[in-house]
Protein backbone atom coordinates (compact mmCIF):
# COMPACT_ATOMS: atom_id res chain seq x y z
CA UNK A 1 0.00 0.00 0.00
CA UNK A 2 1.45 3.43 -1.38
CA UNK A 3 1.25 6.12 1.92
CA UNK A 4 2.08 9.95 1.55
CA UNK A 5 2.65 10.92 5.29
CA UNK A 6 1.64 14.64 5.80
CA UNK A 7 3.72 15.95 9.18
CA UNK A 8 6.23 14.37 11.08
CA UNK A 9 6.39 14.92 14.57
CA UNK A 10 5.31 12.19 17.63
CA UNK A 11 2.44 10.40 16.18
CA UNK A 12 4.04 9.98 12.45
CA UNK A 13 7.30 8.70 14.08
CA UNK A 14 5.81 6.58 16.71
CA UNK A 15 3.80 5.34 13.19
CA UNK A 16 6.78 4.44 11.43
CA UNK A 17 8.09 2.77 14.71
CA UNK A 18 5.02 0.55 14.71
CA UNK A 19 5.69 -0.08 10.74
CA UNK A 20 8.97 -1.23 11.43
CA UNK A 21 8.18 -3.62 14.45
CA UNK A 22 4.98 -5.44 13.21
CA UNK A 23 6.46 -5.48 9.73
CA UNK A 24 6.25 -9.20 9.59
CA UNK A 25 2.60 -9.41 11.22
CA UNK A 26 1.13 -6.95 9.14
CA UNK A 27 1.93 -8.64 6.10
CA UNK A 28 1.18 -12.60 7.77
CA UNK A 29 -1.92 -11.63 9.65
CA UNK A 30 -3.33 -8.43 7.25
CA UNK A 31 -1.69 -8.52 3.96
CA UNK A 32 -0.15 -5.36 4.29
CA UNK A 33 2.72 -4.31 3.45
CA UNK A 34 3.30 -0.01 4.18
CA UNK A 35 5.25 1.03 1.14
CA UNK A 36 6.04 5.26 2.54
CA UNK A 37 6.71 7.06 -0.50
CA UNK A 38 7.10 10.53 0.93
CA UNK A 39 7.22 12.13 3.67
CA UNK A 40 7.39 16.30 4.92
CA UNK A 41 7.67 18.00 8.00
CA UNK A 42 8.05 21.81 8.43
CA UNK A 43 11.42 22.19 6.93
CA UNK A 44 11.46 19.73 4.39
CA UNK A 45 10.81 16.54 2.20
CA UNK A 46 11.82 13.42 1.82
CA UNK A 47 10.71 11.18 -1.35
CA UNK A 48 11.42 7.92 -2.94
CA UNK A 49 8.70 6.36 -4.77
CA UNK A 50 10.10 2.77 -4.52
CA UNK A 51 9.88 3.59 -1.08
CA UNK A 52 11.58 4.99 2.04
CA UNK A 53 13.81 3.44 4.28
CA UNK A 54 12.08 3.73 7.48
CA UNK A 55 14.84 3.17 10.10
CA UNK A 56 17.07 5.34 7.66
CA UNK A 57 14.09 8.27 8.55
CA UNK A 58 13.67 7.71 12.03
CA UNK A 59 17.47 8.46 12.68
CA UNK A 60 17.70 11.14 10.25
CA UNK A 61 14.32 12.84 12.20
CA UNK A 62 16.14 12.44 15.73
CA UNK A 63 19.66 13.51 14.29
CA UNK A 64 18.97 16.97 11.91
CA UNK A 65 15.28 17.55 13.40
CA UNK A 66 13.57 17.56 9.65
CA UNK A 67 13.32 14.80 7.16
CA UNK A 68 14.36 17.20 3.97
CA UNK A 69 18.70 15.75 5.23
CA UNK A 70 17.20 12.16 4.15
CA UNK A 71 18.64 12.60 0.03
CA UNK A 72 19.71 15.43 -1.63
CA UNK A 73 17.34 15.14 -3.82
CA UNK A 74 13.28 16.50 -3.94
CA UNK A 75 13.93 18.00 -0.40
CA UNK A 76 12.18 21.17 -0.79
CA UNK A 77 8.86 19.75 -1.98
CA UNK A 78 5.57 21.14 0.00
CA UNK A 79 2.96 18.97 1.13
CA UNK A 80 0.62 20.13 -1.85
CA UNK A 81 3.28 19.07 -4.85
CA UNK A 82 3.59 15.93 -3.23
CA UNK A 83 0.31 15.29 -3.13
CA UNK A 84 -0.27 16.62 -6.63
CA UNK A 85 2.69 15.14 -8.11
CA UNK A 86 3.12 11.50 -6.53
CA UNK A 87 0.41 8.68 -7.18
CA UNK A 88 -0.14 6.99 -3.74
CA UNK A 89 -3.25 5.33 -2.15
CA UNK A 90 -3.52 6.64 1.09
CA UNK A 91 -2.64 10.01 2.85
CA UNK A 92 -2.38 10.12 6.69
CA UNK A 93 -2.50 13.54 7.67
CA UNK A 94 -0.69 14.34 10.90
CA UNK A 95 -0.20 18.38 10.92
CA UNK A 96 -0.68 19.90 13.80
CA UNK A 97 -4.77 20.95 14.21
CA UNK A 98 -5.94 24.34 12.98
CA UNK A 99 -9.15 25.73 14.10
CA UNK A 100 -9.26 29.15 11.93
CA UNK A 101 -8.54 27.83 8.76
CA UNK A 102 -7.92 24.28 9.24
CA UNK A 103 -5.03 24.68 7.24
CA UNK A 104 -2.65 23.46 5.76
CA UNK A 105 -4.13 19.87 6.82
CA UNK A 106 -8.04 21.08 4.62
CA UNK A 107 -6.11 21.33 1.44
CA UNK A 108 -3.74 18.13 1.99
CA UNK A 109 -7.13 16.11 2.43
CA UNK A 110 -9.03 17.64 -0.04
CA UNK A 111 -6.39 17.67 -2.73
CA UNK A 112 -5.88 13.78 -1.43
CA UNK A 113 -9.55 12.65 -2.02
CA UNK A 114 -9.90 14.57 -5.69
CA UNK A 115 -7.08 12.65 -6.52
CA UNK A 116 -8.66 9.15 -5.52
CA UNK A 117 -6.66 8.67 -2.49
CA UNK A 118 -8.41 7.01 0.92
CA UNK A 119 -7.68 9.88 3.50
CA UNK A 120 -6.90 9.10 7.54
CA UNK A 121 -6.07 12.34 9.40
CA UNK A 122 -6.08 12.31 13.41
CA UNK A 123 -5.83 16.21 12.56
CA UNK A 124 -9.25 18.12 14.08
CA UNK A 125 -9.29 20.91 12.82
CA UNK A 126 -10.52 20.34 8.83
CA UNK A 127 -12.96 18.02 10.77
CA UNK A 128 -14.07 20.89 13.23
CA UNK A 129 -14.60 23.12 10.81
CA UNK A 130 -15.92 21.48 7.75
CA UNK A 131 -17.06 17.60 8.81
CA UNK A 132 -20.51 17.48 6.48
CA UNK A 133 -18.86 18.93 3.38
CA UNK A 134 -15.53 16.54 3.73
CA UNK A 135 -17.76 13.24 4.07
CA UNK A 136 -19.36 14.40 0.78
CA UNK A 137 -16.43 15.24 -0.71
CA UNK A 138 -15.09 11.30 0.05
CA UNK A 139 -18.51 10.09 -0.81
CA UNK A 140 -18.51 11.72 -4.39
CA UNK A 141 -14.57 10.73 -5.09
CA UNK A 142 -15.25 7.47 -3.75
CA UNK A 143 -12.88 7.46 -1.09
CA UNK A 144 -12.83 6.36 2.20
CA UNK A 145 -12.20 8.70 5.11
CA UNK A 146 -10.78 7.46 8.26
CA UNK A 147 -10.07 9.51 11.71
CA UNK A 148 -10.78 7.30 14.89
CA UNK A 149 -7.41 9.06 16.04
CA UNK A 150 -9.51 12.53 16.59
CA UNK A 151 -11.19 11.38 19.11
CA UNK A 152 -9.60 9.43 22.46
CA UNK A 153 -6.52 8.94 20.69
CA UNK A 154 -5.85 4.77 21.39
CA UNK A 155 -9.37 4.40 22.76
CA UNK A 156 -11.60 3.58 20.34
CA UNK A 157 -14.88 6.05 21.50
CA UNK A 158 -15.29 6.19 17.84
CA UNK A 159 -15.76 2.89 16.52
CA UNK A 160 -17.17 1.90 19.98
CA UNK A 161 -20.10 3.95 19.35
CA UNK A 162 -20.91 3.41 15.72
CA UNK A 163 -19.97 -0.65 15.91
CA UNK A 164 -20.26 -2.00 19.30
CA UNK A 165 -23.72 0.40 19.62
CA UNK A 166 -25.02 -0.80 16.14
CA UNK A 167 -28.89 -0.72 15.90
CA UNK A 168 -29.20 1.36 19.34
CA UNK A 169 -30.13 4.82 18.73
CA UNK A 170 -27.86 6.95 20.75
CA UNK A 171 -29.94 9.63 22.37
CA UNK A 172 -27.39 11.85 24.25
CA UNK A 173 -23.86 11.83 25.56
CA UNK A 174 -21.03 13.42 27.49
CA UNK A 175 -17.81 12.95 28.84
CA UNK A 176 -14.53 14.63 29.57
CA UNK A 177 -12.69 14.49 26.02
CA UNK A 178 -9.16 16.56 27.04
CA UNK A 179 -6.75 15.10 29.42
CA UNK A 180 -4.85 18.22 29.92
CA UNK A 181 -7.72 20.19 31.50
CA UNK A 182 -8.38 16.96 33.14
CA UNK A 183 -5.11 16.72 34.71
CA UNK A 184 -5.21 20.06 35.63
CA UNK A 185 -8.61 19.98 37.20
CA UNK A 186 -7.16 16.76 39.08
CA UNK A 187 -4.40 18.33 40.58
CA UNK A 188 -6.62 21.49 41.69
CA UNK A 189 -8.68 19.19 43.76
CA UNK A 190 -5.39 17.78 45.57
CA UNK A 191 -4.77 21.49 46.59
CA UNK A 192 -2.68 22.99 43.86
CA UNK A 193 -3.60 26.61 42.26
CA UNK A 194 -4.88 26.77 38.60
CA UNK A 195 -1.16 28.29 37.79
CA UNK A 196 0.90 25.30 39.40
CA UNK A 197 -1.47 22.92 37.97
CA UNK A 198 -0.87 24.36 34.56
CA UNK A 199 3.07 24.40 35.36
CA UNK A 200 2.87 20.94 36.25
CA UNK A 201 0.95 19.74 33.37
CA UNK A 202 3.47 22.38 30.83
CA UNK A 203 6.63 20.37 32.55
CA UNK A 204 5.33 17.18 31.75
CA UNK A 205 4.23 18.33 28.06
CA UNK A 206 0.89 17.41 28.33
CA UNK A 207 -0.09 21.38 26.91
CA UNK A 208 -0.47 21.78 23.06
CA UNK A 209 1.88 24.95 22.36
CA UNK A 210 -1.17 27.06 22.05
CA UNK A 211 -2.03 26.29 25.34
CA UNK A 212 -5.74 28.48 24.33
CA UNK A 213 -6.79 24.65 22.20
CA UNK A 214 -6.68 22.79 26.10
CA UNK A 215 -7.46 25.49 28.44
CA UNK A 216 -9.81 27.54 26.86
CA UNK A 217 -11.94 24.08 25.39
CA UNK A 218 -11.33 24.43 22.02
CA UNK A 219 -9.86 20.48 21.75
CA UNK A 220 -12.69 19.30 23.50
CA UNK A 221 -15.19 21.08 21.26
CA UNK A 222 -13.74 19.96 18.02
CA UNK A 223 -13.85 16.28 19.66
CA UNK A 224 -17.42 17.20 20.43
CA UNK A 225 -18.55 18.10 16.50
CA UNK A 226 -16.46 15.34 15.49
CA UNK A 227 -18.56 12.98 17.61
CA UNK A 228 -22.39 14.93 17.23
CA UNK A 229 -21.52 14.51 13.44
CA UNK A 230 -20.51 10.81 13.49
CA UNK A 231 -22.53 9.19 15.77
CA UNK A 232 -25.82 11.46 15.85
CA UNK A 233 -25.87 12.22 11.97
CA UNK A 234 -25.96 16.28 13.19
CA UNK A 235 -24.53 18.76 10.51
CA UNK A 236 -22.47 20.88 13.06
CA UNK A 237 -19.20 22.71 12.82
CA UNK A 238 -16.89 24.55 16.06
CA UNK A 239 -19.25 27.50 15.95
CA UNK A 240 -22.14 25.30 16.64
CA UNK A 241 -21.05 24.67 19.79
CA UNK A 242 -21.34 26.76 23.32
CA UNK A 243 -17.73 26.90 24.64
CA UNK A 244 -16.42 27.76 28.13
CA UNK A 245 -12.82 26.76 29.34
CA UNK A 246 -11.06 25.81 32.52
CA UNK A 247 -9.25 29.63 32.43
CA UNK A 248 -11.55 30.96 35.74
CA UNK A 249 -12.29 27.66 37.97
CA UNK A 250 -10.79 28.61 41.09
CA UNK A 251 -9.95 26.69 44.02
CA UNK A 252 -13.08 27.60 45.48
CA UNK A 253 -15.30 26.39 42.70
CA UNK A 254 -13.34 22.74 43.40
CA UNK A 255 -14.06 23.39 46.96
CA UNK A 256 -17.56 24.08 46.42
CA UNK A 257 -17.67 20.39 44.60
CA UNK A 258 -16.16 18.71 47.16
CA UNK A 259 -18.67 19.60 49.98
CA UNK A 260 -21.23 18.45 47.43
CA UNK A 261 -19.76 15.37 47.09
CA UNK A 262 -18.71 15.77 43.52
CA UNK A 263 -15.64 16.79 41.40
CA UNK A 264 -15.29 19.55 39.13
CA UNK A 265 -14.51 18.63 35.49
CA UNK A 266 -14.59 19.89 31.64
CA UNK A 267 -17.78 17.82 30.58
CA UNK A 268 -18.42 18.10 26.53
CA UNK A 269 -22.06 17.44 26.13
CA UNK A 270 -24.34 16.51 23.26
CA UNK A 271 -28.35 16.53 24.11
CA UNK A 272 -30.85 19.25 23.26
CA UNK A 273 -27.48 21.68 22.73
CA UNK A 274 -23.67 21.46 21.93
CA UNK A 275 -22.33 22.46 25.28
CA UNK A 276 -18.18 22.37 26.33
CA UNK A 277 -18.19 23.84 29.87
CA UNK A 278 -16.70 22.67 33.63
CA UNK A 279 -19.53 20.64 35.17
CA UNK A 280 -19.60 19.09 39.10
CA UNK A 281 -19.99 15.42 38.47
CA UNK A 282 -20.97 13.38 41.33
CA UNK A 283 -18.08 11.19 42.81
CA UNK A 284 -20.14 8.29 42.58
CA UNK A 285 -20.36 8.88 38.31
CA UNK A 286 -18.12 6.54 36.25
CA UNK A 287 -17.47 9.93 34.04
CA UNK A 288 -15.41 11.47 36.94
CA UNK A 289 -12.04 9.85 36.23
CA UNK A 290 -8.60 11.81 37.27
CA UNK A 291 -4.97 12.50 35.51
CA UNK A 292 -5.19 12.40 31.43
CA UNK A 293 -7.65 9.78 31.51
CA UNK A 294 -10.63 10.31 29.06
CA UNK A 295 -13.88 9.46 29.55
CA UNK A 296 -17.60 9.31 27.94
CA UNK A 297 -21.11 8.09 28.73
CA UNK A 298 -23.48 7.03 25.74
CA UNK A 299 -27.22 7.10 26.81
CA UNK A 300 -29.18 4.98 23.88
CA UNK A 301 -32.87 4.13 23.86
CA UNK A 302 -32.98 0.47 24.94
CA UNK A 303 -29.08 0.19 26.63
CA UNK A 304 -29.35 2.55 28.88
CA UNK A 305 -25.61 4.40 29.51
CA UNK A 306 -22.44 3.08 29.10
CA UNK A 307 -19.41 4.17 29.71
CA UNK A 308 -15.87 3.65 28.09
CA UNK A 309 -12.75 5.23 29.84
CA UNK A 310 -9.11 5.67 28.47
CA UNK A 311 -6.16 7.34 27.11
CA UNK A 312 -7.09 9.90 25.90
CA UNK A 313 -3.12 10.94 23.85
CA UNK A 314 -0.18 9.53 23.52
CA UNK A 315 1.88 9.64 20.18
CA UNK A 316 1.63 5.27 20.22
CA UNK A 317 -1.60 5.17 21.11
CA UNK A 318 -2.82 7.55 18.78
CA UNK A 319 -0.77 5.79 15.85
CA UNK A 320 -2.40 2.73 16.70
CA UNK A 321 -5.67 4.07 15.79
CA UNK A 322 -4.42 5.32 12.65
CA UNK A 323 -3.34 1.62 12.11
CA UNK A 324 -6.51 0.28 13.01
CA UNK A 325 -7.84 2.81 10.58
CA UNK A 326 -5.15 1.60 7.40
CA UNK A 327 -5.82 -1.96 8.23
CA UNK A 328 -10.06 -1.08 7.66
CA UNK A 329 -8.88 0.53 4.30
CA UNK A 330 -6.82 -2.53 3.46
CA UNK A 331 -9.89 -4.73 4.10
CA UNK A 332 -11.94 -2.80 2.03
CA UNK A 333 -10.08 -2.75 -1.06
CA UNK A 334 -9.31 -6.42 -0.55
CA UNK A 335 -13.26 -6.81 -0.45
CA UNK A 336 -13.79 -4.88 -3.57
Amino acid sequence: MRIILCGFGVVAQSLVKLFISREEELYAKYGLKPRLLAVFDSKGSAVDQSGLKLDNLIQIKEKYGTVKNYSDKNNTMTGIEILKNIEADVLIETTPSNYKDAEPGMTHITTAMKKGMHVISVNKGPLALAFPSLVELATYNQVMFKFSGTVGGGTPILDYAKNSLNGEKITSFAGILNGTTNYILSNMALGLSFNDALKDAKNKGYVEADEALDLDGLDAAAKLVILANWIMGMKVTMPDIKCTGIRKVTIDDIKRAEKNNSVLKLIASCDKELVVSPKEISKENPLGVNGTLNSIAFTSEHSGTQTIIGKGAGGTETASSILRDLLDIRQEIAKN
